[in-house]
């Protein structure tokens, strides 16, 4: 097998996980914004329900050890449905692989999170599974970040081929170092030097900006929202199973996203390459439809967040789509052992600035 089909396979596993993760993170990045506020913003009648959130919220902070996981609990058939005419292009193994998708992220640390700096950060860990296991996995330990990804099993859910075990037999001795990526393997980088190499492709696209929203530019940027969702979200508190309780907010999502991108426009400029807000076309195009997020508490702790994306379809058909957010504590996130040791530059360009553009 030639090299260059080897680093193909390696380009098309980055393409096909490293934007689904990003666009997971951004989606779980701007949910943690608006959910860190929209409980101490309540009208009067709210307050209460509105506190507990808040609470919460502010008690997750409190933490050393946290994990949460994120999925969407819809069947591949309503999945499909909700596609619509679209549905022709997605193969029916895509729509399984994504109602069967879940991200974990574990972090733990020396001091509670919310005054954790980056020198106080045990670990860091994340996981891409499906029904068949583990896709991907890495983790921040120490002076490294470590790597493993199921090729075959992602080959497999993508439509995407992969070397087999004969095929690697054919790799030159100067590749056979990439092995371990394609057999399962764990894998360990240098932290410092994959920090470097994405700066460094950073500058080369002319992205520039270090992607970070400075406190000032964060405070302007919960105050707005605070704001928007004080005038248009409502509370409802129902009493759940197992002792736990759940607190029900709802808004016109056009109105509350019109709302905050009205709020956020001032500073606009101050917000990284890439956080671009919605245009007016966008904003006209949203559902103007009611859309329900449920927070459950047990003993005070938030343990769960969900809501139905099925709403904001133009046709549900009956279908569901829930998006389920869980919390918890982290599990194992220590250093993998056995694993082996690749130079930044012969890791691969993909992997790497696919990692680090997480």
């Amino acid at each position: 097998m030639r090299k260059a089909a080897v680093r193909t396979s390696i380009a098309r596993a980055s393409a096909a996980g490293a934007p689904v993760v990003r666009r997971t993170f951004t989606g779980v990045g701007c949910a943690a914004a608006v959910l860190a506020t929209v409980a101490a913003c309540g009208t009067v009648q709210n307050l209460t329900a509105g506190q507990k959130v808040d609470s919460a919220v502010e008690r997750l902070g409190e933490q050393k050890s946290l994990a949460f996981g994120l999925r969407l609990d819809a069947d591949p058939d309503d999945l499909t449905a909700l596609m619509g005419e679209d549905s022709e292009e997605v193969p029916p193994e895509m729509a399984e692989f994504f109602t069967g998708l879940s991200v974990d992220v574990s972090v733990k640390s020396k001091k509670p999170l919310a005054e954790s700096g980056e020198k106080d950060v045990v670990g860091v860990g994340m996981k891409i599974s499906g029904d068949e296991g583990v896709f991907v996995e890495y983790r921040l330990v120490g002076d490294y970040t470590y790597y493993r990804v199921d090729m075959e099993a992602m080959g497999e859910a993508m439509g995407m081929p992969f070397p087999s075990a004969d095929e690697l037999d054919e790799l030159p001795e100067s590749e056979q170092h990439l092995r371990p990526l394609f057999e399962g393997d764990w894998v360990k980088v240098n932290t410092d030097d994959l920090e470097e190499a994405a700066e460094d492709a950073g500058a080369g696209s002319g992205s520039g900006g270090s992607g970070e929203i400075d406190a000032k530019t964060q405070k302007k940027i919960l105050d707005a929202v605070r704001g928007v969702v004080a005038r248009e979200v409502g509370f409802k508190t129902k009493e759940g199973k197992d002792g736990t309780e759940v607190i029900t907010a709802k808004a016109n999502f056009r109105d509350l996203l019109t709302g905050i991108v009205d709020k956020l426009q001032p500073i606009e400029g101050n917000l990284p390459p890439g956080a671009e807000l919605p245009t007016s076309k966008d904003l006209k195009d949203a559902p103007n439809k009611n859309v329900a997020v449920d927070f459950t508490l047990k003993n005070g702790d938030l343990t769960r967040i969900e809501t139905d994306l099925a709403v904001l379809a133009d046709d549900p058909k009956g279908a569901k789509a829930p998006l389920v957010l869980t919390f918890g504590k982290a599990g194992d996130i220590s250093a993998p052992k056995g694993a082996s040791e690749m130079p930044v530059d012969e890791f691969g360009g993909p992997f790497g600035s696919g990692m680090l553009s997480i």
